[in-house]
């Protein structure tokens, strides 16, 4: 009877899954540095230093500093675009549609991830980068514009200048990393939801 020896290297795709794993915890300990102290006071020596590596291994996984700030800002706003996606698809009213997305958005900016896209400054940037970062933006905000207008339009919402209205909704909803404690007793979807109450109590058609 033979028996199958276990080979002592690693798969290819074990070697594959390894690298994913390092490469997400080298962002995850970026962002979080990234929303504590800001990307200017932050270095990839911090970085590592959570870590417990050395700052050549940050470059190998992910590159610069800036190219690791612009891959958790990419994370964040694809959450955003991937929520209004899913309003877009949805099939209720506009009114229903735009709270859905609003409470994702706003839960998405409580993560790590979406906080950084709320905490980073236009100056801390390249002006390349910021090219791309103000780019992404402007897709959230050209997708919560027309969730305001197919609200206006199918008569579930009250709205006489949609782009006022986004401009208002995005302004309160991306403030909440300022004030909001991540460590307080309400969960994320909770103060999400209370929130898009508040904010578009004023906006619903009356019967």
């Amino acid at each position: 009877m033979s028996t199958q020896s276990i080979s002592p290297f690693r798969t290819n795709q074990q070697r594959e899954a390894e690298r994913v794993a390092k490469r997400e915890a080298v962002l995850s300990a970026a962002v979080d540095l990234f929303n504590e102290h800001g990307f200017s006071g932050t270095s990839l020596d911090d970085v590592a230093a959570r870590l417990g590596v050395t700052k050549p291994v940050i470059y190998h996984y992910l590159g610069t500093k800036e190219q690791v700030l612009l891959e958790c800002l990419g994370r964040g706003l694809a959450a955003l675009e991937e929520a209004a996606h899913e309003a877009q698809a949805d099939h209720r009213r506009g009114a229903d549609r735009l709270r859905a997305f609003l409470i994702r958005y706003a839960e998405i900016n409580m993560a790590p991830f979406g906080r950084s896209v709320v905490l980073t400054a236009d100056h801390e940037l390249s002006a390349e980068a910021l090219t791309q970062f103000r780019a992404m933006k402007r897709r959230v905000d050209d997708a919560l514009r027309r969730l305001i207008v197919a609200g206006a339009d199918d008569g579930s919402l009250r709205i006489e200048d949609p782009a006022l209205a986004a401009a208002a909704l995005a302004g309160a909803i991306n403030w909440i990393p300022r004030w909001q404690d991540p460590d307080g007793s309400l969960p994320p979807r909770e103060v999400a939801a209370r929130l898009v109450s508040v904010l578009m109590d004023g906006m619903l058609r009356r019967a």
